[in-house]
């Protein structure tokens, strides 16, 4: 009986650890911008061109997702030398002594159909804070050449104040020149890995 106990449970471990799916960010097929208002009047729209992530869950619907993810901050782009030089100084980022921002999961919560609600720890600088991200499930299909593939979009909203992304200077009217609310759109595919 002990026997088949012991068997029983190797058994049911080996099955939790092989049903295991991992899935790596496709990178060409995915995007991670940010907008922030500039003079209170209009938007400056930004990018990360380097990133990487992903995502290990058993379920289908990836209800137990456990999901990291980085962006590497000297890649940032705002078709602007000048000022993507100053968004990698001190003043915000400091790309230097912290060149990556990191993400990982706490939970993800389906609300409906598509939609779900991503937990986690984002840290920037040498700062981390819990932070939610509206998900938008977009399915899972296989593509051309037999790859397995999934679609999301998360978007959030952070106060960089928060990360000591600190630089601040007032506008006449005394309005603030950058934002503090930074919004984040995160367009992924993943690959299931083979």
């Amino acid at each position: 009986m002990k026997k088949a106990l012991v068997l029983a449970v190797i058994a049911f471990i080996s099955t939790s650890v092989f049903a295991q799916t991992k899935w790596t960010v496709d990178a060409v097929h995915s995007s991670v911008k940010f907008t922030v208002t500039h003079l209170v009047i209009s938007e400056v729209e930004g990018s990360f061109k380097k990133f990487d992530g992903s995502i290990t869950a058993a379920k289908p619907d990836f209800t137990d997702a456990s999901i990291n993810f980085t962006v590497d901050v000297n890649s940032i782009s705002t078709d602007n030398d000048m000022r993507d030089k100053h968004l990698k100084s001190d003043d915000f980022f400091n790309a230097e002594k912290f060149p990556a921002m990191t993400f990982k999961s706490t939970g993800f919560k389906k609300l409906t159909a598509n939609k779900y609600a991503l937990s986690g720890n984002l840290t920037i600088r040498d700062v981390t804070k819990p932070v939610v991200f509206n998900v938008v499930y977009g399915g899972t299909v296989k593509d051309g050449y037999g790859n397995t593939k999934a679609g999301f979009k998360a978007t959030a909203a952070i106060n960089r104040f928060d990360y000591n992304l600190k630089w601040n200077a007032l506008t006449e009217a005394g309005g603030a020149t950058v934002g503090k609310d930074i919004n984040m759109e995160i367009r992924l595919e993943f690959a299931q890995a083979k």
